[in-house]
């Protein structure tokens, strides 16, 4: 059970440290506005995930408790769709693009732009739909307890590194701008993730 945990907590925090729209948008915020705007980024970015994790909670629950047979087909969707990404991103360049002329919001504006963002966007319910169901830790507690536990961990990481980076917007920012493979290095580690959580949930 601590062993899934943990690599549940390991594989989210190098996706959250991975570049992509949640995390750039919260740096460039981070540069342009300052870094209470960056957090209330991050805080809207965050309170989505919830959403997600609730509807993936009690629908996914659902599934398994009809069929093991649908839960085994979920999972291989599962590792496919990673599998796919990882794929996506070997094509992809590894190029991390920051702009430094965003518009300026008020803080609440930002929380509500991160929200709405994260809660519409059909990538996320589909990441949580194929990442999530691979790490159930407990044939003892209800399904609905833990899919809530891994969106309240996958929510803690997140909040925690993002909010670092916006922290650290100015330095990371000039950091990614001086070492022109910072992509190059951050994409492969990304692939090598992707691979790995496919591999792991397949043989789970």
């Amino acid at each position: 059970m601590i062993e899934t945990l943990l690599s549940f907590v390991l594989a989210t925090s190098v996706l959250a440290i991975s570049p992509g729209p949640d995390n750039i948008f919260v740096l460039t915020q981070s540069i342009t506005n300052g870094k209470k705007y960056g957090l209330a980024t991050v805080f809207g970015l965050i309170s989505g995930c919830l959403v997600h994790t609730t509807l993936l909670a009690f629908g996914v629950s659902a599934i398994i408790k009809e069929s093991e047979s649908v839960y085994f087909f979920l999972k291989l969707f599962g590792s496919c769709y990673l599998f796919f990404l990882a794929y996506k991103l070997y094509k992809s360049k590894p190029l991390i693009t920051i702009r430094e002329n965003a518009i300026k919001k008020s803080t609440i504006e930002l929380f509500k732009q991160g929200f709405i963002m994260n809660v519409l966007n059909p990538k996320v319910t589909i990441f949580f739909l194929a990442f999530f169901p691979g790490f159930l830790f407990s044939d003892s507690l209800s399904k609905v307890l833990q899919f809530y536990v891994l969106g309240l961990l996958f929510m803690i990481t997140s909040l925690l590194i993002f909010s670092v980076i916006a922290l650290l917007a100015s330095s990371i920012s000039t950091f990614i701008t001086k070492n022109k493979k910072t992509g190059f290095y951050l994409k492969w580690i990304q692939i090598l993730v992707f691979i790995g959580i496919g591999i792991f949930i397949l043989r789970h």
